[in-house]
């Protein structure tokens, strides 16, 4: 009695500690805690299937209670033979109909779901002039960072994706190497990124549940894809339109980035003789080796794992393998401490609007 009351305690303390794990979730990670159309509707499918489940359990669990009640030995004798069910037809009709008829509840809407969310045929359609009116970004996974561009604004951005809430925002998935998978847990489920193919899909973000993650999501890459695999995040920003819009004109108008400080100005000079090969610092820099470094100086990372400081930047220049294995940044260049100084204060400076 003692051996089950100490038994019963502690399955009650392991399922306290899992319920409070399960609400450990947050608004800006967690699929749990869905922020848009796309994961509300996953994560219900998802739910249904778990309820499913909890009713598959619950049935063999008082069938099963109540088979060890009704056939004790101490009521029923030694001897006792229970009736042989083998072959009774109706028994078989119903324990294959009821499973099927469960998966038939589960098919249905997964089926739905699935047609519906691979209809992206509006990001494909052009009006007379040649222009798609859809919100579109094109996004290309490269090791271990992500380019976004955006074809209807033609502005490219890296590391930090930027989107309008309330809307949809129609993907093309690229990969440049190996393959990848982009993911925003809160907001979707991933799609793989392909060398040999371009994947398509769509998200919502929902602007109220954006509010509660301050407007910030993460993302994520899920495949698989080298030594700093763990390290392939990206930073999701969810704007009202309005807001978004203002980012737009403000990528847009920025033409050559000016240097204001006289350290800046040296790391500029820097920066001409040495990163401007893989790197570039306008919003139509597209396609090369390196991210984007336009709004380099606004980003809330560096690397993509980083705070975003001088001294990490310093560090990452220095030392990028000590930060992410297997980069492809590692031994391009060799600079001088006084030129990773000055150059991180040019970097620093990179930033668009006010």
């Amino acid at each position: 009695m003692k051996n089950n009351l100490k038994n019963l305690k502690l399955f009650s303390l392991f399922f306290v500690l899992v319920m409070t794990l399960a609400g450990c979730g947050k608004p800006y990670l967690s699929t749990l805690r869905p922020a848009g159309e796309v994961a509300k509707e996953q994560f219900n499918l998802m739910m249904l299937s778990i309820y499913i489940m909890l009713f598959v359990i619950l049935v063999v669990v008082v069938i099963f209670v109540i088979a060890i009640m009704k056939s004790r030995r101490s009521k029923l004798g030694e001897n006792f033979m229970p009736k042989q069910v083998h072959g009774n037809a109706k028994l078989e009709v119903i324990w294959t109909l009821f499973p099927i008829i469960l998966l038939i509840i589960l098919a249905i809407p997964t089926v739905l779901l699935t047609f519906k969310l691979a209809d992206v045929r509006a990001m494909d359609k052009v009006d007379s002039k040649g222009e798609n009116k859809q919100m579109i970004v094109n996004v290309t996974a490269n090791q271990y960072w992500w380019e976004f561009e955006y074809p209807n604004q033609k502005i490219v951005t890296s590391q930090e994706l930027v989107v309008p809430t309330d809307k949809k925002v129609y993907f093309r998935l690229h990969s440049s190497d190996v393959k990848h998978s982009f993911w925003i847990p809160a907001v979707g489920g991933k799609l793989d990124t392909n060398v040999e193919n371009i994947n398509k899909f769509y998200l919502i973000f929902d602007d109220k549940k954006a509010k509660d993650a301050k407007n910030v999501f993460y993302g994520k890459c899920t495949e698989l894809c080298g030594p700093s695999h763990a390290y392939m995040d990206f930073k999701v920003k969810a704007l009202p339109q309005s807001e978004f819009d203002k980012w737009i004109s403000d990528m847009q108008a920025v033409k050559k980035p000016v240097a204001s400080s006289s350290d800046a100005k040296d790391g500029e000079k820097v920066f001409q003789q040495s990163c401007i090969g893989c790197h570039a610092v306008t919003p139509t820099g597209k396609g090369a080796k390196g991210p984007n470094l336009t709004n380099f100086g606004e980003r809330t990372r560096i690397a993509g794992v980083l705070d975003h400081n001088e001294e990490n930047l310093k560090k990452w220049i220095k030392d990028p393998d000590s930060v992410k294995p297997g980069n492809k940044m590692a031994g391009q260049y060799k600079v001088s401490d006084s030129d990773i100084d000055a150059l991180a204060k040019y970097l620093m400076e990179r930033k668009v609007g006010n």
